[in-house]
């Protein structure tokens, strides 16, 4: 159980730190906007992503939102992540940038099995 709790609250955390933090903290940089330009989307949606990607990732890291909204939480990052990789796949053709996203997918997919773990193992 202890084992279980340590990869959930890693695996959240970076989810947290990497979807949450660093799109509030660097959202607004030019380098940013420029990302979101060089794929083809407008400017706003960088704004409307940041918002979404911040709400997510509170949502998942405090432990006293209800399941059924972190699970909602779970969908939309794994959408976005897709997303981001075959819009970087779509733009750029295969490159690291299409990795990543996937990766942290991975990671969410984890946290996600470990939350159900964890959450199932109280229902018993």
């Amino acid at each position: 159980m202890k084992k279980d709790k340590i990869i959930y609250w890693t695996t959240t955390t970076l989810i947290f730190l990497f979807e949450g933090v660093m799109p509030a903290l660097y959202s607004q940089s030019e380098e940013s906007k420029e990302g979101i330009r060089h794929l083809g989307y407008p400017d706003y949606f960088g704004m409307m992503l940041t918002v979404f990607k911040v709400v997510g990732a509170l949502v998942l890291i405090l432990p006293m939102v209800p399941k059924r909204f972190k699970e909602w939480a779970y969908v939309g990052f794994g959408i976005d992540f897709i997303c981001a990789s075959v819009s970087y796949w779509a733009v750029d053709g295969f490159s690291g940038f299409v990795i990543f996203p996937l990766v942290v997918l991975a990671v969410l997919a984890v946290s996600y099995i470990y939350f159900h773990k964890l959450n199932d193992n109280k229902n018993n």
